[in-house]
């Protein structure tokens, strides 16, 4: 399977779950932008049926490479970054499960052993959704009270959880100001936790990002609303040797990941 393959079917379903991104990708496609992507974003559990390793995979028989990690040591994350010339990077990040409950432990451990077999050693794993069938929203509501992000995984599975505009590749809208004041202009919420902009010039990489759109899941108990995906927004410097910065800066990616939370 090609990159391009790949990220054609990541970008079909996370528009067709989301309707808001596909939204702004044509308002920028009006404002006379083309819209490059900077990167990708998947979640996953650390169990190594599940963790990074086995979701990069099918990115890395496609012709990426590793770059570079990070620890999130507030939300007990861990992550990692690939990168291909000519490809938006690849970013993967797992939750130490051992750091929670076990109730938590449990209830993740359940889901993955309902993973049929066959799906787990495929490069079918990363496009499969909730792959261990319908979920409960009442261990959805457990999960989510003592990590966010392990509610948000329970219910979404492995699917994108968010594309990334690349500034750099804009004309008219060049920077996160302008970006975050189109969106706003058209009924967009910002995430503001730690600043609409996280990360400074200084730092070589700004970001922001929509709050994800309230969408309708089935689960066991009946149709529910919960966040859904998300759209971000980065702008990269030249280093000290004029090369553009292609890497993550976590404390700004640690309030990227908010963008998934529920909020009022």
């Amino acid at each position: 399977m090609t990159a391009t393959q790949i990220f054609d079917r990541l970008w079909n379903d996370y528009t067709q779950q989301n309707p808001s991104v596909q939204a702004i990708y044509d308002l920028f496609i009006r404002e006379g932008e083309t819209v490059e992507n900077d990167h990708i974003a998947f979640r996953t559990y650390d169990d190594p049926r599940v963790n990074i390793d086995v979701l990069a995979k099918v990115f890395l028989e496609a012709g990426y490479v590793y770059k570079g990690d990070y620890h999130f040591e507030q939300k007990r994350l861990y992550a990692k970054h690939y990168e291909m010339d000519g490809g938006p990077r690849v970013f993967i990040s797992q939750l130490i499960t051992s750091d929670f409950s076990a109730y938590l432990q449990e209830e993740v451990k359940k889901a993955i052993d309902a993973i049929p077999a066959g799906l787990l050693n495929s490069n079918e794993l990363i496009f499969s959704g909730c792959s261990w069938g319908k979920p409960s929203y009442e261990v959805f509501e457990k999960l989510r009270e003592e990590s966010e992000y392990a509610g948000w995984l329970y219910v979404h599975g492995f699917r994108a959880n968010h594309f990334t505009v690349s500034v750099n590749g804009l004309k008219k809208h060049d920077s996160l100001e302008k970006v975050n004041q189109l969106l706003r202009d058209n009924g967009f919420r910002i995430n503001d936790s730690g600043g609409e902009i996280k990360g400074t010039p200084a730092e070589l990489l700004e970001q922001s990002s929509i709050r994800s759109e309230v969408i309708q899941l089935e689960f066991v108990e009946g149709i529910m609303e919960i966040p859904g995906c998300y759209y971000e927004f980065a702008r990269r410097y030249p280093d000290a040797d004029g090369k553009l910065y292609s890497g993550f800066i976590a404390k700004s990616a640690d309030k990227i990941f908010e963008s998934t939370d529920k909020v009022s």
